[in-house]
C-alpha cells in the first residue's frame, strides 16, 4: 500500500485565470492522481459570434495549464455575478 501526499491547490474558487486559448474564472476543483484539475468558466461576451449556453462555456484544465491573471482586468467581459464572485476570493 502506498501513501500519497495531497498538496495544496494553487488556485481558489472565483479566481480569474488565463490559459492558452482564453481566460476564465475557477468554478470548482478536484484532485486527480498527481495533479489538481480546475473547472474554468469562460466569460461570455455581450454579443458573441455564436450562441454559447451551458457547459460549452466551461472546461476542465490541469493546474500546469493555467496561470493567475494580473490585477488589470477592467477590459475583460464579465457578468455582474462573475465580478461579485471573483471579488470574494
Amino acid at each position: 500500500m502506498t501513501a500519497s501526499i495531497l498538496g495544496k491547490p494553487k488556485f481558489c474558487e472565483g479566481q480569474i485565470v488565463e490559459f492558452v486559448g482564453g481566460e476564465g474564472i475557477i468554478k470548482n476543483y478536484r484532485f486527480e492522481p498527481s495533479s489538481w484539475l480546475y473547472l474554468v468558466e469562460m466569460p461570455i461576451a455581450t454579443d458573441p459570434e455564436m450562441d454559447r449556453v451551458g457547459y460549452e462555456t466551461m472546461i476542465w484544465l490541469a493546474e500546469g495549464d493555467i496561470f493567475p491573471l494580473g490585477n488589470n482586468f477592467s477590459h475583460k467581459v464579465l457578468s455582474r455575478e462573475q465580478k461579485n464572485f471573483a471579488r470574494a476570493c
